[in-house]
């Protein structure tokens, strides 16, 4: 295995609503070497508009010393399915018809990405990781199967998608709705959640006659950027299964989903993030048992998850040491 993209043909799935999806494809990445089943794997699940290609959108912990190193562990990254890189099925809507879209949620991500461990021959997974709604994912996993995952790490999450983070994505949609460039809109909405007021201010501070048409070709770059490499239909699904997220749907309670867990766990939270506070990393930690907890200061707020690799780097390998 390399890591260019592959392809696995799962052909019919069957998703959480009761939906038959046609010839279900998922594309993956790998990395490093598999030297049969005791070779230590790190799964990572990918965020909102990201790609199966870690190496690409998480590159400040991968590479030789840190997280994920490919000289260290197997790697696996799988595109969810919904997104426009590579995953993808049959399906009867028209690209306008965004109500009438499949609804996806987390879990039919999770039982999508077991299919694809089940074909890979992984028996254990060493590590399970993500940020956002890809630690959303590594949560559900690790509930549905805890005896297959020994090492969790959850960013940036929560255990069930707030109301907050369910308005964010539904003015998001209403955006996509109402224009062809609705995604351009909807990202810097968007932008307004994954960073903070101090960024800004940090970020866009210039002389009076330029900061304010500064900041506007900002947002709008960050729209038009966004619009550039990704799908209105696949942001529109992908929030819609975000909002799906509760460990307790379906169980007796988010605490009990949350106890069975058993894999070594470690919460982590961006100290600035609005989207996903503090106190939901504090409820995670407190209702998984033996779990510890680390919050990263930082500015950047959600978007911490992805730009402070120095610091998730130094947290989790003394984790995985200890």
């Amino acid at each position: 295995m390399n890591s260019n993209i592959q392809y696995f043909e799962v052909g019919d799935f069957v998703t959480e609503n009761g939906t038959n999806l046609q010839d279900l494809k998922i594309a993956f990445h790998t990395f490093g070497t598999w030297n049969g089943p005791n070779t230590k794997v790190i799964w990572v699940c990918h965020a909102l508009t990201a790609s199966s290609d870690v190496s690409e959108w998480w590159a400040n912990i991968f590479g030789a010393g840190k997280i994920l190193d490919p000289n260290k562990y197997f790697i696996v990254c799988a595109n969810n399915i919904g997104s426009c890189y590579g995953t993808n099925y049959q399906s009867k809507q028209h690209e306008n018809e965004l109500q009438l879209l499949e609804k996806l949620t987390i879990r039919d991500q999770v039982h999508c990405h077991q299919l694809l461990q089940k074909y890979l021959k992984i028996p254990k997974i060493y590590l399970l990781t993500g940020g956002s709604q890809g630690a959303q994912q590594a949560m559900e996993w690790a509930i549905i199967d805890p005896t297959a995952i020994q090492h969790l790490i959850l960013i940036a999450t929560n255990a069930r998608h707030s109301a907050w983070g369910i308005a964010f994505n539904e003015a998001q949609r209403m955006a996509l709705e109402n224009s062809e460039n609705g995604i351009n809109t909807a990202r810097a909405i968007a932008m307004l959640s994954y960073r903070t007021y101090t960024m800004y201010e940090k970020t866009r501070r210039f002389n009076d006659s330029e900061k304010i048409e500064n900041i506007i070709q900002y947002q709008r770059h960050q729209g038009t950027k966004l619009a550039e490499r990704f799908d209105r239909k696949s942001y529109y699904q992908l929030t819609i299964a975000m909002d799906s997220h509760d460990v307790g749907r379906g169980r007796n309670s988010m605490e009990e989903a949350l106890a069975s867990i058993t894999a070594k766990t470690l919460v982590i939270g961006i100290s600035s993030d609005l989207l996903f506070p503090i106190s939901e990393q504090k409820y995670l930690a407190h209702c998984i048992p033996h779990s510890k907890i680390s919050i990263i200061r930082s500015d950047y707020g959600h978007d911490g998850f992805l730009t402070e690799g120095n610091k998730l780097n130094r947290l989790i390998l003394n984790f995985l040491a200890t």
